[in-house]
């Protein structure tokens, strides 16, 4: 199925999770916030959250600054 990642098309196996994504994606656990369809998904239901064809998914990375 085909998601859309930080605005670019992304295809993933039917039933993907955000678990998955973030797998694919080789993102670490902590200090990634991902939204589907505008709706932040939180850290402990990535294993369980679904994603739909044609999700708008946002992922988002913390940056340390100063």
């Amino acid at each position: 199925m085909m998601v859309t990642v930080n605005g670019e098309g992304r295809t993933l196996a039917d039933g993907a999770t955000v678990r998955a994504l973030v797998t694919d994606l080789n993102l670490p656990d902590e200090g990634v916030a991902i939204a589907v369809d505008g709706v932040v998904v939180p850290g402990s239901a990535w294993d369980e959250a679904p994603l739909g064809a044609g999700a708008e998914v946002d992922v988002l990375t913390a940056v340390q600054g100063g």
